[in-house]
């Protein structure tokens, strides 16, 4: 397989790597964000997507886990020759699961699925009769058939589970129904003392470090059939529930409406687009409320996005811009300096104090482009915040480009749009420094405001404002037009 991923290679010939290349660094200990995006978004070194020429580098795939219940699971997608295919099942278990898996920054095991377990995709199938070890690093380093060259059908879709713990149901990525696989297959935990301990330790396992609440009686609805754990009893202190004590794999006495569940988050934001803006909800005293908008703006907003993991800055949103909460409405009058790096640090009335009705509820969008109408998150039609925002998407690296502007979102002409232009925005969204570029509304039209056309970049560039443009909102273009792109993961050397 290696010769054929080398091939590949003369397909992105014309991309020039930016001149300067620093590493992104960022303490997993804060970060709210699941290993996938430790790996890609927040620790990767540009310098080893873009290696010197003299290197002769392989290039490595996009892989994308598609339809799935969460983030870790789903059919697997391959980018090759400019289209998004699926594998083949053929011989495909767990050691082919566990490479994708740690290609795509999750530790531990992976599951592999066969039979289009998470749903059909579409044409192309582009590989077929994948063999791996299980130690290899990188796909490309496993036996296959060349590109294209299958003898199956969609139903063969092969697809993967990454890790032993994932959460269903929830409202956002950080929450819902715990579910642990094991011997096969998935099941629930049984709420016999779950407690914050417990949460704990399944929100530290899925890298999402800080405090879990700890939630019974199904909060997030019942699951189906195997309940594995029941009597759990962490610490607190440890990496991943099989070191707390428990009973014996599948000795319990409850039923489904006793599924244990849990939050990982204090904060979360509900009713965006993406997964970076909504209305700003926080946990206290046992209950999810809002915020009060007296006083809101970027500052508070930005200590939000922080908190989150997103960086950059926030723009605070009054009058329920994503839609009312429901009570309690537990902060009001929040007043940050910008620096702070917990809500909890700044200026507030007491906890439920305030004068407000929920058609007040603040609400933030953190970071200036997006991507809109994509099949995953990580493509999609352009569209430019003097932040950045993606939408759309199925997973979090795809979807139309949004940046804001004079108050409103807009999108980009795709006149002379390219992969350099991509890679910028790519950059800025901090996905790492390559993107493809499409045109013609690929992920769907947009609305008005058009914002910028004939955007020139280097490719070089940290910010989509450093590229050149015909300014702000002068453009001879329809939304037929609109740009979009796909921000690769996948590292190069």
């Amino acid at each position: 397989m290696g010769s054929t991923f080398r091939k590949d290679m003369t397909n992105f010939s014309s991309v020039s790597p930016p001149s300067t290349l620093v590493p992104l660094h960022f303490s997993s200990s804060h970060s709210s964000l699941p290993p996938f995006f430790l790996h890609t978004f927040l620790s990767l070194s540009f310098s080893s997507l873009f290696p010197t020429p003299s290197l002769n580098p392989l290039f490595v795939p996009h892989f994308r886990l598609v339809g799935g219940v969460s983030l870790q699971e789903g059919r697997v997608e391959v980018y090759h020759d400019g289209q998004w295919g699926t594998i083949c099942d053929d011989g495909w278990d767990d050691n082919d699961a566990s490479v994708i898996c740690r290609q795509l920054g999750y530790e531990g095991i992976g599951v592999g699925w066969q039979s289009a377990k998470f749903g059909q995709g579409s044409d192309p199938i582009w590989l077929d009769n994948v063999a791996c070890s299980g130690s290899e690093k990188l796909i490309e380093e496993c036996g296959s058939n060349e590109w294209g060259e299958h003898n199956c059908g969609h139903g063969e879709d092969a697809s993967v589970s990454c890790g032993t713990v994932r959460l269903v149901g929830g409202v956002s990525l950080q929450e819902g129904r715990v579910e642990v696989h094991h011997d096969g297959q998935w099941g629930t935990i049984c709420d016999d003392e779950w407690g914050d301990n417990d949460a704990s330790v399944i929100c530290r396992q899925l890298g999402y470090g800080g405090y879990g609440i700890g939630w019974q009686s199904a909060k997030f609805g019942e699951g189906t059939d195997p309940i594995w754990l029941d009597n759990v009893a962490c610490s607190g202190s440890e990496q991943h529930i099989e070191e707390c004590g428990s009973n014996d794999w599948g000795a319990h006495n409850c039923g489904h409406d006793e599924d244990a569940s849990v939050s990982c988050i204090t904060v979360r934001l509900v009713g965006g687009v993406s997964l970076q803006e909504g209305r700003v909800e926080v946990y206290h005293d046992g209950q999810w409320g809002t915020i009060c908008d007296d006083g809101w703006d970027d500052n508070d907003a930005s200590v939000i996005c922080r908190k989150l993991g997103y960086g950059g800055i926030g723009v605070g949103w009054q009058s329920a811009k994503f839609g009312q909460g429901s009570d309690p409405i537990w902060l009001d009058n929040v007043a940050c300096s910008g620096s702070e790096k917990l809500i909890e640090e700044c200026g507030s009335n007491e906890w439920g104090e305030h004068n407000c009705g929920h058609g007040e509820d603040a609400s933030v969008s953190c970071g200036t482009v997006r991507l809109v109408g994509g099949v995953s998150l990580q493509e999609g039609r352009v569209e430019v915040h003097h932040d950045v925002r993606l939408v759309g998407g199925v997973s979090l690296q795809e979807g139309r480009v949004e940046v804001y502007h004079d108050g409103q979102w807009g999108t980009i002409c795709d006149d002379e749009w390219g992969d350099n232009d991509a890679s910028v925005i790519c950059r800025q969204l901090g996905y790492g420094g390559y993107g493809v570029g499409w045109q013609s509304a690929k992920f769907g039209e947009g609305t008005d405001p058009i914002w910028l056309d004939n955007v020139a970049c280097s490719g070089s560039e940290q910010y989509i404002e450093e590229c050149g443009s015909n300014g702000w909102g002068a453009h001879n273009c329809g939304h037929g037009e609109d740009a979009s792109v796909s921000c690769r993961t996948g590292t190069v050397g």
